[in-house]
């Protein structure tokens, strides 16, 4: 929310992070219900993780999240020099 919109690499970024955003339904046993193109997107077919961020959630499929952690684990200087590009402190 704090990143400027009038700089083109911020809208990207958000854009980027938000574009398949849906809002689900909840069944009447408080499940939430996932649209077949969100489950084929994620691969989402047996076990899954539920990432919090701050007011969303996340829901990867298990080896999705795995791989991603595995591969950050490579760029987190490079992570820490957008976010400070955006004047954010870790």
């Amino acid at each position: 929310m704090s990143l400027p919109t009038t700089n083109a690499d911020a809208r990207a970024l958000v854009r980027f992070f938000v574009s398949g955003a849906t809002e689900c339904e909840l069944d009447k046993q408080g499940r939430i219900l996932l649209p077949a193109n969100l489950r084929t997107y994620a691969e989402l077919e047996k076990d899954v993780v539920v990432i919090g961020l701050v007011s969303k959630v996340e829901i990867w499929s298990k080896e999705r999240w795995e791989k991603y952690n595995s591969d950050i684990e490579d760029s987190s200087e490079e992570i820490a020099e957008k976010i400070a590009s955006f004047g954010l402190g870790i």
